[in-house]
């Protein structure tokens, strides 16, 4: 029950280059278990600036999610998209809230950044994206230079959301 009072008490930020041994570190099982793919800490740490963290009183990360923004879009281009990737939350913090808010957040990092579009690749049910308003998507309707780096022998489905407004 702790766990669930640690993530009352948690701080939203956005991940700092100094971060990236925790980002691998709380990445590491999932990338074991075949859901997020392998990054060296080198990427973390050149990449922190499109992550955001939950971050525990103590100083440990509770869950990270990271948002590239791909500017040059597919066929018909609608605009720059983003791309939701290596979104995980530890375990002993995962039905608490922290994956919400994370995506809550990355949702209103790309609004302020006025993308079109959100994609997700995921092996899993994709159970948060879908409440939240992801769907099944086309890789047509994606990223090119993205879906391009999936590796289809991990049989991940793409997911997408509009962030237009109706």
């Amino acid at each position: 029950m702790s766990h669930v009072l640690g993530s009352a008490t948690s701080a939203l930020r956005p991940a700092r280059p100094e971060n990236a041994p925790q980002l691998a570190a709380l990445s590491l099982p999932f990338v074991r278990s075949g859901a997020l793919r392998e990054r060296p800490v080198s990427l973390y740490a050149a990449h922190a600036s499109d992550f955001l963290v939950v971050e525990a009183s103590d100083g440990s990360l509770e869950g990270c999610v990271g948002l590239r923004v791909h500017h040059s879009g597919p066929e018909g281009d609608r605009g720059p998209a983003g791309v939701v990737y290596n979104f995980c939350v530890a375990r002993h913090s995962q039905g608490c809230g922290v994956g919400a808010r994370l995506l809550r957040a990355v949702l209103a990092r790309a609004r302020a950044q006025s993308l079109g579009a959100l994609f997700t690749a995921t092996t899993g049910g994709g159970g948060l994206f879908l409440r939240y308003g992801f769907t099944p998507a086309s890789a047509c309707l994606a990223p090119p230079a993205w879906v391009q780096s999936l590796d289809p022998r991990r049989g991940a489905r793409i997911l997408g959301r509009s962030l237009s407004s109706v």
